[in-house]
């Protein structure tokens, strides 16, 4: 088994991981433990079904130090259940995130919440007599930005679904070739 050697001064970075995995019984929990055994933190897990029934993919953001991160990616790579470790470091990708938010409203309130998630493009989903529910898909800093001006109102619940991710361009499928 091999050790790292953590440096206080090694920087911390964050990469975002996807995972093709066979989609079975016990695949995440096997993941999940091969993190947890060896120390390793999941900042982020988004985890469904890909276009093809029999193949899930894991969208994994993780930090540490970069030999961390390599040793995360190696140990992945090793799991028997692990189709394929796509690293998006470097690479033009899309990351998205979606939120539900739950906010105090009264009369007094709803139009100025209204204004302000227009202005993200995010959408009202829910309305109460004492609460909205807004929903907001992007990156964490817009959807940390929009927390920011919904707390003086009042945050009554907040849930996140994790970062999911995806390459641009078109998918290269096998035997096919870039063109």
């Amino acid at each position: 088994m091999e050790s790292i050697t953590l440096h206080p001064e090694a920087a911390v970075k964050t990469r975002t991981l996807s995972v093709l995995v066979e989609n079975k019984f016990g695949v995440l929990a096997r993941i999940a433990t091969l993190f947890a055994a060896r120390g390793y933190n999941i900042d982020s897990l988004a985890v469904g079904e890909t276009e093809d029934p029999a193949v899930s993919r894991m969208t994994i953001v993780a930090s540490g130090n970069e030999a961390v991160l390599e040793q995360v990616e190696k140990q992945l790579n090793k799991l028997i259940d692990v189709i394929k470790v796509q690293n998006y470091v470097g690479q033009p990708h899309l990351e998205r995130d979606l939120a539900l938010i739950k906010v105090k409203a009264d009369q007094k309130t709803k139009s100025e919440i209204f204004q302000i998630v227009d202005i993200f493009r995010a959408r009202i989903v829910d309305v109460a007599a004492d609460s909205l529910i807004v929903e907001i898909t992007g990156g964490e800093d817009k959807i940390e930005a929009l927390e920011t001006l919904l707390k003086p109102f009042g945050i009554k619940e907040m849930v996140r679904t994790g970062i999911i991710a995806m390459a641009r361009g078109s998918k290269k499928k096998d035997g096919e070739k870039n063109g």
